[in-house]
């Protein structure tokens, strides 16, 4: 039987799969989430010992590779085929009679399908044969759990999430498998015996992301610099073709998503998307829209609406917020011939700079946690950053983090990555309140505003920290 300990984080997820397994009836459950997020290695370790059949595709495998990798899984359950499947209809229809004798009264019967996106190979019908499986047999059998999931997460919505044909709203549950917080990438280091602290940790995931395959890769023998080094910059390393397998696997054609990653990775504030489809020289069409949604649905980027008043509210701003894309474009790329690149670079302007733009992400991606650390948990908010213009000399301005609330109040927060205590400096605090007056001048805010950091360590007391009426620190993010 599985024990929770063996799986780090993952509370939620696992609750409820336990609790679907044990309602007593037949369920369907998608799960989806990007490449790497560890999808397969929550089911198969929740369920290990409880699968009555479970078959994966073949990445890149053509209809022949996919139908072998199903008749494979059958013999290997001890039910061989007399004749390989002419179609993914007999195909199930043998699956169907395996099934039955497999089948107890009383007992849970686990179906695991994984990268079932592979199966979908041009004129297959494999989701039509799946959706009569489900439809004419499965939903009928309350013992049966059928459970799917794929990293092609845009085929996963609209071919069984979202689909109108006839796995139209056939699924019980769906899951979203996110990234690891900092939390549990902290849990999950320390379960591998790293003694890093925080600094480290963060640095790590503003690289990396909570992405448990890439955490997987690093060692704890080796300093973050040392890891980098091997990971990113070594001849041949494994990450420096991750991009592209990454993109490949998610998408059937990725090279237009590509290209508007790499237009909102040279644009840290965010662009709409008439300025993105101007960058790509595409129209701002019904394709597009369905791009950025699929974008959304594998955590790419992210969309918020903005209170700066050209932009409209249905349009609002798309940000690039994937730690590992973030990275590939700042240093990956253009490649370089330094295997020590990440170590003869320390302290350099463009790994500062760098540093600055993923902690905003960083602190973006754990909301929930400043919310809990400002008090304002149970207190309905909005949150976005905010972007403007200096009508008087044309600079662009941005606030990193603005959480507004229902109480009539607004933070206003500035998120600093240091190796130590931030010393506010007059500057830094000037430039803060010419923000937040521009904030309140272009949106017509009328409510109350709080100057909030987000800081790496406590704010370091002085004459300007004083007018800083909140702080979260790291410390923080990590709860």
């Amino acid at each position: 039987m599985f024990t929770p300990s063996s799986i780090i984080g993952r509370e939620q997820e696992i609750a409820l799969l336990e609790d679907y397994a044990a309602s007593g009836k037949a369920e369907f459950i998608a799960l989806y989430g990007r490449r790497r997020v560890g999808k397969t290695f929550l089911i198969q370790n929740v369920f290990s010992n409880r699968l009555s059949f479970s078959m994966t595709g073949v990445i890149d495998g053509n209809a022949f590779a996919q139908m072998h990798a199903f008749v494979d899984a059958l013999d290997m359950y001890g039910a061989p085929l007399a004749k390989t499947p002419d179609n993914w209809y007999a195909a199930f229809t043998a699956l169907r009679h395996f099934l039955m004798r497999r089948i107890t009264r009383g007992e849970r019967c686990i179906v695991f399908i994984d990268e079932l996106p592979c199966f979908g190979t041009p004129k297959s019908d494999f989701a039509l044969a799946l959706g009569y499986f489900w439809n004419s047999w499965g939903a009928l059998q309350p013992e049966l759990m059928l459970i799917v999931c794929g990293s092609s997460t845009s085929w996963m919505m609209s071919n069984v999430i979202d689909s109108h044909g006839g796995l139209h709203e056939r699924i019980t549950h769906e899951m979203h498998l996110q990234e690891f917080s900092l939390r549990e990438t902290e849990q999950y280091l320390l379960a591998n015996g790293f003694n890093w602290d925080r600094i480290g940790i963060t640095q790590a995931y503003m690289a990396m992301g909570g992405i448990p395959y890439y955490l997987a890769s690093l060692s704890k023998s080796e300093s973050l610099a040392q890891n980098f080094d091997r990971i990113f910059f070594a001849s041949g390393s494994e990450m420096q073709r991750e991009f592209s397998r990454l993109y490949s696997t998610m998408f059937t054609t990725p090279d237009p998503y590509i290209a508007i990653i790499e237009a909102l990775a040279h644009r840290h504030d965010g662009m709409t998307r008439d300025e993105i489809a101007q960058a790509i020289g595409k129209n701002a069409n019904g394709r597009l829209t369905m791009m950025l949604k699929n974008l959304i649905d594998c955590d790419i980027i992210r969309f918020y609406r903005t209170k700066l008043k050209k932009i409209s509210q249905r349009n609002g701003i798309y940000q690039l917020c994937d730690m590992f894309s973030l990275f590939y474009f700042q240093f990956l790329k253009n490649g370089t011939t330094d295997t020590h690149f990440w170590t003869n670079s320390l302290n350099t302007p463009a790994l500062n700079a760098w540093t600055g733009v993923s902690f905003e992400r960083v602190c973006m991606k754990h909301i929930r946690q400043i919310k809990n650390a400002l008090r304002i948990d149970a207190i309905r908010t909005e949150y976005y950053s905010w972007r403007g213009t200096d009508e008087q000399t044309g600079s662009r301005a941005q606030i990193d983090l603005v959480i507004e609330r229902a109480d009539r109040m607004v933070n206003i927060c500035e998120a600093k990555f240091s190796m130590r205590e931030y010393s506010l400096s007059k500057e830094e605090y000037l430039k803060l309140q010419r923000r937040i007056g521009m904030f309140i001048e272009q949106t017509a805010y009328r409510g109350g505003v709080i100057p909030t950091m987000i800081t790496s360590y406590p704010l370091a007391r002085n004459a300007y920290s004083e007018h800083i009426a909140a702080v979260v620190t790291l410390d923080d993010l990590f709860v």
